[in-house]
């Protein structure tokens, strides 16, 4: 199983950056790929979840944050617009069985990216 995120990097405030999440070693269809991220000091967190049945989003991110998903590429976007400085960390993007009430806990997936670090400077 292999997730492989890319996409980090650095922007300005206000600014927009896409992740990607691409997918490899399991039926991509069959489970929920989140986008989860960690800032210096602080727990990781889930920032949103897709699956076959919708979308969810951390309340922080709701109308700037846009999760998608390619299935014939076995990958997930994560569109960061009106990007603010409390976004930056290490994204992670994580497999996990659905987009349940728990989705948002880092107990939750069962594989996990690598990261990639985004920096948001004001």
């Amino acid at each position: 199983v292999q997730l492989v995120e890319s996409g980090g990097g650095s922007v300005t405030a206000g600014g927009s950056l896409r992740l990607s999440c691409v997918t490899s070693g399991f039926t991509f269809g069959d489970y929920a790929i989140g986008w989860f991220r960690q800032a210096p000091g602080k727990e990781r967190e889930g920032v949103s979840c897709s699956d076959d049945r919708g979308v969810k989003y951390e309340d922080s991110v709701k109308g700037r944050f846009t999760i998608s998903r390619d299935i014939a590429k076995k990958t997930v976007y994560l569109q960061m617009n009106s990007v603010k400085p409390e976004d930056a960390g290490v994204y992670y993007c994580a497999a996990q069985g659905l987009c349940e009430s728990t989705w948002s806990s880092p107990a939750a997936p069962w594989w996990w990216g690598q990261g990639t670090q985004v920096t948001v400077s004001s």
